[in-house]
């Protein structure tokens, strides 16, 4: 279940960043390709989502995510700070609103990391937000990513594996779809397709609006 702040239709943000907003189902490798382009190229940066999960692994507060209880996170609901939040996998997970404004209204580039729930949501609020979907190369592979991670138990994984036939089902709905089989071809199709967007006349536009301005294309 998703959920968005209230916008009227013809108020979408408009901002000179770039937004690029990531989703796949567990074990697809979406934060390793995150966190190595993050690593590539410094004009992006990472918005910190919040979720009343705990940290797996080697996970750090404020790194991979903003830890916190559920009370907590309905009181920041209820305080309007995200600009989605969604239940997955039996855990609320939101988008802090102060977090990405203030970096896309600086004209910084930013990455999310969220559920396909709230990728559709966020379409709804930033117009101009490209969403990417992270594919497995095949269910098999799926699986046994999950399994060589380690960190749940089968009926856990497999809980996992029937919620990915449901989010693999919207791919159809994002902007790009990278097939995540080899690693270096994954990262090198998510540096393309952030690079090619911010090549394009309307983020041009956004970004460079001086320089439009001043050869009347504004």
């Amino acid at each position: 279940m998703s959920h968005a702040a209230a916008i009227d239709a013809d108020a979408r943000i408009e901002t000179p960043g770039n937004l690029f907003v990531v989703a796949a189902p567990s074990g697809a490798g979406k934060s390793s390709l995150v966190n190595a382009l993050l690593e590539l190229d410094s004009h992006l940066a990472v918005s910190v989502s919040h979720t009343t999960r705990a940290p797996r692994g080697q996970e750090h507060d404020g790194r991979e995510y903003w830890f916190i209880d559920e009370a907590r996170f309905r009181a920041m609901v209820g305080r309007g700070e995200f600009f989605e939040w969604a239940e997955v996998h039996g855990h609320l997970y939101g988008t802090s609103r102060a977090g990405v404004e203030s970096r896309l209204a600086a004209g910084e580039d930013v990455v999310l990391e969220i559920d396909w729930q709230g990728a559709l949501q966020i379409k709804r609020l930033f117009a101009h937000a490209v969403l990417i979907f992270i594919l497995p190369p095949s269910w098999d592979e799926l699986r046994q990513r999950l399994l060589r991670r380690g960190e749940d138990a089968a009926p856990v994984i497999d809980t996992r594996m029937a919620n990915a036939r449901v989010e693999v089902a919207q791919a159809r709905h994002f902007d790009f779809v990278i097939i995540n089989a080899l690693f270096e071809t994954a990262l090198f199709d998510l540096k393309t397709v952030v690079h090619s967007q911010r090549l394009k006349f309307a983020a041009q536009r956004r970004n460079k609006s001086q320089v439009f301005k001043a050869l009347d294309l504004l």
